[in-house]
This record gives structure tokens, sequence and C-alpha cells, in this order.
């Protein structure tokens, strides 16, 4: 009777302390696309390197982004990573606001349109708008990859890590994704 006295309070323990560990993750601390930029450009003032910078491309109204969101973007693991091994950013991509960088302007020519993707949006993500989109770019600002659509929060794992150890330079993605074994379990 004690052992399984015993063993029921050490399994509601662990449990506990499971749950509790998990919400100790902070959540993604987003960026804009201006501040990734200057972030970087600080870290190479402190002589610290620059880091990839991951950009959740979203509009307002759009369904299956609030549901990215809330599954994937909001999952500890993912918010791990984005948080420690990348810079983060989020883009409206329907934002309303004039944008300059390096010396370019970016604005939206019709603001109060729903559905007009503002400049820096189509520039971003080479004219083929669509939400939710994933852009990841690498250490000197050229982009890596554009990758639309909803992905789980196993799949936006290996594609993080894959990106970030710069696996894609030596291998291809499938042969990653074979022996890819992550944190997150489906």
């Amino acid at each position: 009777m004690k052992k399984t006295l015993f063993f029921a309070l050490a399994l509601i323990f662990a449990t506990f302390g499971f749950s509790q560990q998990r919400s100790l993750i902070p959540p993604v601390q987003w960026f804009s696309f201006e501040d990734a930029l200057t972030l970087n450009a600080e870290r190479a003032a402190y002589g610290l390197p620059a880091r990839k910078i991951f950009v959740n491309v979203y509009a307002d109204w759009c369904a299956p982004c609030r549901h990215f969101y809330n599954i994937t973007l909001s999952h500890p693991v993912i918010a791990d990573i984005l948080n420690t091994e990348w810079i983060p950013v989020s883009l409206n991509g329907e934002r309303t606001d004039t944008v300059i960088i390096n010396n370019q302007m970016f604005v939206n020519e019709n603001p109060t349109a729903r559905g007009n993707p503002h400049q820096l949006t189509i520039a971003l993500l080479s004219g083929q708008v669509g939400y939710p989109t994933q852009v990841f770019i690498d250490e000197r600002g050229s982009v890596i990859e554009i990758s639309p659509g909803f992905k789980s929060p196993a799949h936006l794992e290996a594609i993080l890590r894959f990106f970030g150890s710069d696996a894609y330079r030596m291998m291809e993605w499938d042969a990653f994704r074979q022996t890819f074994q992550g944190l997150i379990r489906e």
C-alpha cells in the first residue's frame, strides 16, 4: 500500500513539475522587420555574430495564420528555438505604415483595402503573396527560403534546425528530414 501511494504521489509531482516546466518557456519575443535588421547590426558592433532571421508573414483576417500562431509558434520548443537561435519577426503583410530599409521606401499603396499587401511583403515574398508564409533569412540578410502555408510544430522544428544549423548548405531537405530526430513528437 505504501509503495502504491508513494508511486501515485511521485507520478502526480512529476506530472505537475513537467507542466510547470513547459509554462516556464517564455513566449516568442517578436521583433519588427526593421528592428531585426538593426539588432543584427548592433550585434556586429559588439563583436557578436549575426543571427539568422525567421519571418512569419501574416494578415489579421487570416484564420490559418491564427491557427499557425496558436498551435505552432506558441509551442514551447518552437518558442525556445526562435528566442535563442534566431531573430523572430512577425510581419503583418498588409501593414499600413511607411518603411525605409537601405534608403529604399516601402508603402502600402492602398492601405484601406483588405487584402492589399505592403510593398515590403511583396518584395520579401518575391511577389508570391500568401498567408501565412515563413521566410528564412541568413546572417547577411539574404533570403534562404520562402515557405508558404501552415506547418505543424514538429515540421517547423525540423525546418528551423535545417536552416539554423546550416545543414541546407551540405545536404538536401529530404536527406536531412529522414535522419532528423527532434524534440517534438506528433
